[in-house]
């Protein structure tokens, strides 16, 4: 049985961490199946996912194999019932669409020559750049459950409740992106139909002064959306992405009761996220903001993040941070975060030797998410292979199923062949890191100190804008500037720097703690309905962190000051830095000293109280501290630097204090702690760089391990316990992460050093029984608390009682 609850997974009643890896059972040839399987389980993986393609199963007939009729390779249940027989899970993803560098994105040719009404076209009527289509269209829906109809009986019948492994089945796949990344809606004559409809419904009053044109008219209607004029341009921006939104969540209901019909009862339905691009995590939300509706507080639904970051340094270590709380503010009680593409390998995607990621970086990013509370990660891709021909040519220059050529999977862990590849030893790292701490990390969640980044989706409703629209393009351009972590991810870095512990709050649904710190970065245009609920949030008594110009408008583009109004501040004229301008601040009161600062722009506030605490070079105000009611706000209109100082004294002046005091001697080096009910209890440790820092810890005004320094191997992570209970003693701390725990000893990988020996490895442990010395470490007793320490080169330390 398989049941989602209280943020965790639970197999049969136990809470799981299921680390997963991607093989396409399409690309292998059948008879190198257990090969790839074995080297999944060597990692140390425990479920195997694989896309399984339409475009692959369905014949230029018509009729669609799943069986392996026509090819070995086309056998779904045989390949499902192996991962079975090597005891490994399935995560099952049938699409429709799978992309996966598919040709179509896995759909068959037929489906765009037979029904060319699915096929949508964009702004001004311009033909889709992409292989999109129309979603909810009659004639796509009645293929998609001919597909269903076809595929899923054999993975229902193998599902974990009915005695199978199949603990999991994704709904189609990044569902919405395609029209994201060409910014072009899915403008169907089916479509703007639909969104008729719902204007109407949703405007019943104003529809009319909305979209002055006759709404009865096709060809007038179709005009007025493809190609807006600007009177309301703002509104149709605003509804088309709000609608869209209603208009997946439609589509995904459709294939869930498809899926249901055909037996997938009992495993949570899972939707993969969209949202990074070019190396870039920022835009990830914006993926969440579209699919929202689909997954979030839906029973049975999870969502799956899919990133691709590249190495893990400074910039994208906050990208998947603040894209793991995000993912988390909109969830219920019950829904975890996991990841369905969690990008494994060294980059070099093309096979052309032309990127190669640090070996760290899969590690290193599992460990942050695994610390932030993933309980399924799935590496993609875990084991390449190889591209076969279509079944009917197509004269497209390879014939083959996907563009990407003859062999695909170059980067990955495992290479087409199956060879290993550069980030095996990495990834199994991570994995049985995961896999040893799996009893313990399964049933905790991450601490967080008494701050909330604020995010709000629609901030990140920027998928949509015709580009002759200045009204729409002045709204996208403000919000995608400064939303999320904020410019130059200065908000979200200078917290993770100075060691705070924080989640995110949906600040459209939900209030942020009462008495907390919401750091929200915003641009002019924010919508009333938060600036409302920030007010409150402030005069009860909260604080408020706000960077970046203070929101004037609303998401239309109208007048809007609620917020700007209740804590008394107008704000004025932005000064931008150009080729003979070079705009810098200067900080006051509490905010000082720190060093005057070049900034891209600036933005003078103009107070009727409070206290100055930034201004530029001349005097002219940028940042106040402001009193609202029970609480305050603390407001920095100016694109500063990330600054522990800056955005550290902010926090500590609203009331918001990192309750683990992180000391390193390099920046760079990132902690964060995870509990569970019972009082166990890890320290997770990251250095992102190459250096090796000094560290010293403490947590809620406690020195940790004695008070004694780390030193953290450079492109490290560890996770140390602090309060873990063993059959035979309890762990109150160790410098050294747990490799494996019996029933009678416990095995701890390299330690951090103490004084006098900078790899030692100490262990102090409460126990009754007697733990005897021997060649590999000395043991002292003082009371119930043994304290061991290892010998010089002893290297890995098993600790076993008498």
């Amino acid at each position: 049985m398989i049941e989602i609850q209280r943020r965790q997974i639970l197999v049969d009643g136990v809470p799981r961490i299921v680390m997963a890896g991607e093989i396409h059972y399409f690309r292998v040839p059948r008879e190198e199946w257990p090969q790839r399987i074995a080297l999944l389980k060597e990692a140390g993986c425990t479920a195997v996912a694989s896309y399984i393609p339409w475009l692959v199963h369905e014949l230029p007939d018509g009729r669609i194999d799943v069986a392996g009729e026509t090819r070995p390779e086309r056998d779904v249940a045989a390949f499902i019932d192996l991962c079975a027989q090597e005891g490994l899970w399935f995560i099952a993803r049938p699409g429709p669409f799978i992309m996966a560098e598919l040709k179509n994105e896995g759909l068959p040719f037929r489906l765009y020559d037979e029904h060319p009404e699915i096929v949508p076209v964009g702004w001004d009527g311009t033909p889709a750049t992409t292989r999109t289509v129309d979603y909810l269209a009659p004639a796509y829906l009645a293929e998609c459950r001919r597909w269903f109809d076809a595929v899923l009986p054999p993975i229902a019948q193998r599902l974990q409740p009915n005695g199978g492994n199949v603990i999991a089945v994704q709904l189609d796949n990044e569902v919405g992106m395609l029209a994201w990344v060409s910014n072009t809606p899915d403008l169907t004559d089916h479509l703007l139909d639909d969104l008729r409809r719902w204007v109407r419904e949703q405007h019943a009053a104003t529809v009319a002064d909305r979209y002055p044109v006759d709404l009865d008219d096709d060809a007038a209607w179709a005009a007025a959306v493809r190609s807006p004029e600007e009177k309301w341009a703002g509104a149709l921006r605003l509804d088309l992405g709000t609608f869209m939104r209603d208009r997946f969540a439609r589509y995904v209901q459709a294939l869930r009761e498809m899926a249901e019909a055909n037996g997938v009862q009992g495993v949570p339905f899972v939707i993969n996220i969209h949202g990074t691009a070019g190396g870039d995590g920022a835009p990830f939300p914006i993926g969440i903001s579209q699919l929202v509706q689909t997954y979030a507080r839906v029973p049975g639904m999870l969502s799956g993040s899919d990133h691709y970051m590249g190495d893990m340094n400074l910039s994208t270590t906050t990208d998947l941070y603040v894209l793991n709380a995000f993912m988390a503010a909109v969830h219920d009680e019950d829904q975890p975060i996991t990841s369905m593409e969690f990008e494994a390998g060294t980059g070099d995607y093309g096979g052309g030797t032309e990127m190669l990621y640090d070996p760290a970086t899969v590690d290193l990013k599992t460990r942050l998410s695994l610390a932030q509370g993933n309980r399924l990660i799935n590496y993609y891709l875990f084991a390449g292979g190889i591209n076969g021909p279509l079944d009917q040519p197509v004269g497209d220059g390879n014939d083959r199923i996907s563009f990407t050529g003859e062999r695909h999977g170059t980067a990955a862990p495992v290479g087409p062949e199956g060879q290993k590849g550069l980030t095996f030893e990495a990834t199994a790292r991570a994995v049985h890191a995961a896999n040893a701490l799996e009893p313990w990390l399964a049933r905790m969640d991450e601490e967080h100190d008494a701050v909330q980044l604020g995010f709000v989706l629609d901030s990140y409703m920027t998928e949509y804008h015709h580009p002759d629209s200045a009204v729409m393009t002045d709204v996208v351009e403000d919000l995608s500037a400064h939303r999320g972590a904020g410019q130059r991810k200065a908000l979200g870095r200078s917290l993770l720097l100075d060691g705070y512990r924080f989640g995110a709050v949906d600040l459209q649904h939900d209030d942020p703690r009462p008495g907390g710190v919401v750091a929200l970065a915003v641009g002019r245009h924010l919508a009333p309905d938060v600036q409302r609920r920030l007010v409150a949030h402030v005069e009860g008594g909260g604080g408020l962190l706000l960077l970046g110009p203070l929101p004037r408008l609303d998401l239309e583009g109208r007048p809007c000051t609620v917020l700007a109004d209740a804590l008394g501040v107008r704000p004025g004229e932005v000064v931008r830095e150009s080729a003979h301008t070079y705009p810098s601040v200067v900080t006051h009161g509490w905010a000082a000293p720190w060093a005057e600062t070049r900034v891209g722009w600036w933005q003078e506030l103009h107070p009727v109280r409070g206290d100055v605490v930034l201004t530029d070079t001349t005097g002219r105000v940028c940042g106040v501290d402001v009193p609202l009611g029970a609480g305050r706000a603390v407001v920095l209109s100016a694109e500063v630097l990330p600054s522990t100082h800056l955005f550290g004294r902010a926090l500590r002046r609203l009331g918001a204090h990192p309750g683990l005091r992180v000391e390193s001697s390099v920046p760079g080096v990132y902690a964060t702690t995870t509990a569970d009910t019972d009082g166990h209890r890890l320290v997770h440790l990251l250095n992102i760089t190459g250096y090796t820092p000094i560290v010293r810890l403490a947590l809620d005004g406690h020195d940790l391990h004695d008070g004694q320094d780390l030193v953290l191997p450079p492109r490290s992570g560890f996770m140390l316990p602090l309060g873990l209970d063993l059959p035979w003693a309890r762990i109150e701390w160790a410098n050294a992460e747990i490799r494996s725990a019996g029933e009678d000893s416990v095995t701890f990988g390299p330690g951090l050093g103490h004084a006098g020996d900078p790899t030692a490895t100490v262990v102090v442990l409460r126990t009754d029984r007697e733990v005897p010395e021997t060649d590999a470490y000395t043991a002292e007793r003082d009371g119930g608390t043994v304290r061991v320490v290892s010998r010089p080169g002893a290297g890995p330390l098993e600790v076993t009682p008498a």
